[in-house]
């Protein structure tokens, strides 16, 4: 039978699955969504609340780098402690890659670039292997193998794939096939030729992200364009959005990112006008505070806010509740898609996050029930 609205379909591509943690990557699970701490990560307290806060937001994943020593006698706690996962981010010196896995990380990143040798990459294999960890291959244009530049000229998609997959070798060598991969670059193009070049060269599932991509504006709209390509084609099983901005932003572009392919559906997704001079209420000040107010709610939720009557039925028809203004100083509150009941602009706010607040925790209740 032919799947309701076809052009929304997405067919994911095949990969393996592996675990990080509790979360599984790849195969038919969710695309989870990890963001990085930026906190000194020998400061526990301060980590911590980073990746409370990041879980919060909708983080399954949360990355904390592991320079020195004093990071890695940091992790037994933070990793205890987290709500979520906790990835290594592991560069130059494999010894905390080792460190790391012993106290209790769920995946170890490694940069082929900078990690060292392969006896080195061996010791890592064997930690992780040891606790239970999962591997990232991160491969960054950045910082590429000096034989791939000699032979390549310059960082590109052949070069990028081919540190992939030499390290992949040397995991799977070692008998050793709990990875994932990520072929990054602050370049959109590059990233985006690089992943496709590798999807079709492994199985293993892949990290999306275009590194260093800027700003939360810039970079969200460069992390949109590329990751967003990927995505619809169905390329990718974990994401990080990069940005210059607090690690919480970044949860919250990448999830956007993911609801507005369909791909995820967590919190509540708000259809709006730019509005324009028939608005009978101010849109975009109603959906500033709309946004904030029901920033806590995680069930999926649709909720259309349009300020005339032109678009506002036909979008809150589509819609689990929405609004839409025209009448003199009050609008038509939908439920399920149907008209249902006049809203005066005054308290049309509060009247609105009750009954977002009040079908969330019906939701929750439903599903309680079921489980």
């Amino acid at each position: 039978m032919q799947a309701l609205r076809p052009w929304r379909h997405i067919e994911r591509r095949k990969s393996r699955q592996i675990m990080v943690g509790n979360v599984p990557v790849g195969g038919d699970a969710p695309i989870a969504v990890q963001t990085m701490t930026n906190t000194p990560t020998e400061d526990a307290d301060a980590t911590l609340a980073q990746i409370r806060a990041a879980a919060e937001a909708g983080a399954d994943i949360v990355r904390v780098s592991c320079p020195t020593e004093e990071s890695t006698a940091a992790m037994p706690r933070i990793c205890k402690e987290s709500p979520v996962p906790i990835v290594a981010d592991i560069h130059f010196h494999f010894k905390r890659g080792i460190e790391a896995a012993d106290a209790g990380a769920a995946c170890l990143r490694i940069n082929p670039g900078n990690i060292g040798s392969e006896a080195r990459v061996k010791e890592v294999i064997a930690a992780a292997k040891a606790n239970g960890c999962s591997i990232r291959i991160g491969v960054n244009g950045g910082s590429l193998e000096r034989h791939l530049l000699e032979k390549y000229g310059e960082p590109c998609p052949d070069a990028m794939v081919e540190s992939a997959l030499d390290h992949a070798r040397i995991l799977e060598d070692h008998g050793f096939d709990q990875y994932k991969i990520s072929v990054k670059a602050s370049d959109m193009f590059l990233t985006v030729a690089a992943y496709q070049q590798l999807a079709e060269a492994t199985d293993a599932p892949l990290h999306l992200g275009i590194t260093e991509a800027g700003g939360l504006r810039t970079g969200t709209v460069k992390s949109s364009i590329g990751m967003g390509s990927l995505l619809w084609a169905g390329i990718g099983d974990t994401i990080r959005v990069s940005l210059s901005a607090d690690p919480v932003e970044e949860v919250k572009v990448g999830f956007e990112m993911l609801k507005s392919l369909g791909l995820r559906t967590r919190g509540v997704n708000i259809v709006a006008c730019p509005s324009c001079a028939r608005q009978g209420f101010d849109v975009i000040k109603t959906v500033e505070i709309l946004e904030q107010r029901l920033a806590h709610i995680s069930e999926p939720i649709s909720l259309s806010i349009i300020g005339c009557v032109v678009n506002g039925p036909g979008e809150a028809a589509l819609t689990d509740l929405g609004f839409t203004g025209g009448g003199k100083e009050a609008g038509k509150m939908f439920v399920s898609g149907r008209p249902d009941h006049n809203v005066s602009n005054a308290d049309m706010v509060d009247h609105i996050v009750d009954l977002v607040e009040k079908r969330a925790e019906l939701m929750r209740a439903e599903k309680e029930a079921a489980e």
